[in-house]
């Protein structure tokens, strides 16, 4: 009989383990409570541009965006909602990477589809290292104090409450998928 509630014991013990492991395993780039490292990229003129000059302002959205990536068009509808929404609380900041990509391709395709947000350039994948942006469609949403509040990646995320997140000073994190 002891062996048996020894045995029970343990199995519940490890079963109550298992959701603090996969959580841990939840996360998606930068953490959440993070605050980026300083990074500088360029606007699609080629102009240098210091995320800082957004980030620790006011609440921010950012996006690892590409062309080519189907993902980010389906993901297009939940971040022109969240736009409408926080347009004037929060700061939109769609990063083109530079993978398979060219900065005149994102202007040509930009002059057919504008977007309501403000793109920039990673030449060099400074700023997909600093925000450890594992894929396009990567989404991290700071407060206005530059932590990190959110990580999401693919089309349904959960955008409009993480920026009610950082915009309305809540406590905690959004999970991202």
């Amino acid at each position: 009989m002891k062996r048996y509630v020894a045995a029970s014991t343990m199995v519940v013990a490890i079963l109550l383990l298992i959701p603090g492991i996969v959580a841990a395993q939840d996360v998606i780039g930068i953490p959440v409570g993070a605050t980026p490292p300083a990074v500088t990229i360029e606007n699609l003129n080629g102009d240098s541009v210091a995320l800082s000059q957004w980030i620790g302002k006011k609440p921010v959205i950012v996006e690892f965006w590409a062309t080519w990536c189907p993902i980010c068009a389906e993901l297009l509808p939940r971040m022109e909602a969240a736009q409408k929404k926080f347009g004037d609380r929060a700061e939109f900041l769609v990063v083109a990477v530079a993978v398979d990509e060219r900065r005149n391709s994102v202007r040509r395709h930009l002059e057919r589809h504008p977007m309501p947000f403000t793109f920039l350039w990673d030449a060099n994948g400074a700023a997909v290292r600093a925000f450890q942006a594992p894929a396009t469609s990567y989404v991290a949403v700071l407060d206005a104090k530059g932590r990190v509040v959110y990580t999401g990646v693919g089309a349904d995320q959960e955008i409009e409450s993480a920026l009610e997140k950082a915009v309305g000073g809540g406590r905690g994190a959004v999970k991202g998928r």
